[in-house]
């Protein structure tokens, strides 16, 4: 059905304002208002109707509502309510009668009902509310402003048009850095990769990480045959003392920490911690690599970054488009101290020579044209609503002796199951019952394995059924005490 939608490319007439970029061309610096978002209303109607055919909650013969009160209701203008049902009745899912309105097409016949599956595993961002078609422009309007320079070999280090974008979006999150030390990755997780193999300045080799952490930063590390120290985080915050004698006794290159929204606990830490971790690594010469891949999803206006409280180097600041954008488009940043400017350059030039330049283009586009900044304020608003339902879920239906992490953002939090119930047993008995969860052990170095928590992320479920699958998790886990008491 939406195959027969034709996508018309922006032109500069249709923009309210132009900017200059670095290599001469014109970009826009703000759509029009009207031709951004109409888009968006169109498609939020096309896949409301659809949901409601789907769930049966609109049957067959149901009349739809008026063009004027859908109007109202989604707060568009009439002309797209009515582009939008004349879509659906091209493609046979309504019809309408003269003087009467608009009639879902179908037939009486039940449906054969699928299991509903709750999906606690999945981490991206909310499918839904991913902006296809606002960046759908921005690709088109990067090949037509980039032309040949879009389709050839580039700065290893980036786009310089989008390094200085860059540098003016990191300054909301409180990090302000010249856009001569950011460096464009290939997503985060290159910047990490990179980094756990270079030399430092402080000519230490050892590496201290959180844990639990996520399982690519391991395997980085595990691959090349380094052995890491680490230290536990839980919704308590870090033990400063435990890590300070880390910092003293071992030869340690750098701290990785993950500040807000920590994957997989969902902690974030205070102010004052992270204050507190930078002073110590300033004292015992040891680097701290943020990796901030979240922080745009805090709603605390007062919650800086560490690298707010070291902007000289000592702090290395990494961030990732992939859970807030489109996790394809494997973007990333880094804001390197000068002293691992060249050696990094190498590197990423080794790598992948460069991150894809078409890439790069769209998304300083839509950085410049206030997409990204009114996305942002939309998922911030989204997420704490998901996560304070998660919290309240679990407040009301885990049992007592259980307890869990996190939840602030919506997307990590862990459950620690009680005594010594294993957490694959309860993946497995969970997933009988179409619920699915995630075994957090992958997420542990050996020496510091837990096999009593599970992960979860609420990103990509419903908030109506949130707290169904928490009620499943609590009665699972009473099921499988039996078996252990």
């Amino acid at each position: 059905m939406m195959s027969a939608l034709v996508f018309v490319p922006y032109t500069i007439n249709s923009m309210m304002d132009t900017e200059k970029n670095s290599f001469g061309h014109l970009y826009p610096y703000k759509f029009n208002e009207r031709s951004v978002f109409m888009g968006n209303k169109y498609d939020e109607l096309i896949e409301e109707i659809q949901s409601r055919l789907d769930d049966e909650r609109l049957k067959a013969g149901g009349k739809l509502p008026s063009i004027r009160r859908f109007a109202k209701e989604f707060n568009c203008s009439i002309n797209t309510v009515m582009r939008a049902y004349s879509e659906l009745e091209k493609a046979h899912l309504i019809y309408s009668v003269p003087k009467s309105g608009y009639f879902a097409v179908g037939t009486d016949m039940p449906k054969k009902q699928k299991p509903m599956i709750i999906d606690f595993v999945s981490a991206g961002p909310d499918k839904s509310k991913m902006p296809y078609r606002d960046y759908q422009h921005c690709m088109n309007q990067a090949i037509e402003l980039y032309k040949e320079e879009m389709f050839q070999y580039s700065h290893p280090l980036g786009l310089p048009s989008l390094r200085h974008q860059l540098s003016a979006q990191l300054q909301d999150l409180q990090v302000f850095a010249p856009a001569e030390r950011i460096a464009v990755v290939s997503g985060s997780q290159q910047a990490l990769d990179l980094l756990v193999s270079l030399p430092f300045p402080n000519n230490k080799t050892e590496i201290c990480t959180e844990q639990p952490t996520h399982f690519s930063f391991i395997d980085s590390i595990t691959s090349r045959g380094l052995k890491p120290i680490g230290i536990e985080v839980n919704q308590k915050g870090i033990d400063l003392n435990y890590l300070e004698k880390i910092f003293r006794e071992r030869n340690i290159k750098f701290f990785y920490t993950v500040s807000r929204f920590q994957n997989p606990t969902g902690c974030s830490y205070s102010n004052q911690e992270k204050k507190d971790m930078v002073e110590l690594a300033q004292k015992y010469d040891v680097y701290i690599v943020e990796d901030d891949y979240m922080g745009d999803l805090d709603t605390r206006k007062k919650a800086d970054p560490m690298f707010a409280y070291d902007p000289s180097g000592r702090v290395i600041y990494t961030k990732s488009f992939s859970k807030v954008l489109l996790p394809g488009l494997r973007l990333g940043l880094a804001v390197l101290p000068e002293a691992l400017m060249k050696s990094f350059t190498q590197a990423k030039f080794a790598a992948d020579v460069h991150t894809p330049v078409l890439t790069q283009g769209a998304i300083e586009i839509y950085l410049s044209s206030g997409m990204f900044k009114a996305h942002i304020e939309k998922l911030r608003r989204q997420y704490k609503k998901k996560g304070t339902i998660l919290q309240k879920a679990y407040l009301e239906h885990l049992p007592p002796n259980t307890s869990f992490t996190g939840g602030d953002s919506g997307f990590y939090s862990t459950v620690v199951l009680p005594g010594r119930m294993k957490a694959k047993n309860l993946v497995k008995h969970l997933q009988k019952k179409n619920v699915l969860v995630q075994d957090a052990a992958p997420m542990y170095l050996p020496e510091y394995l837990k096999e009593n928590r599970i992960r979860l992320s609420v990103s990509q479920v419903e908030d109506r059924i949130i707290a169904v699958g928490v009620k499943k998790i609590g009665d699972g886990i009473r099921a499988l005490a039996h078996s252990y008491f």
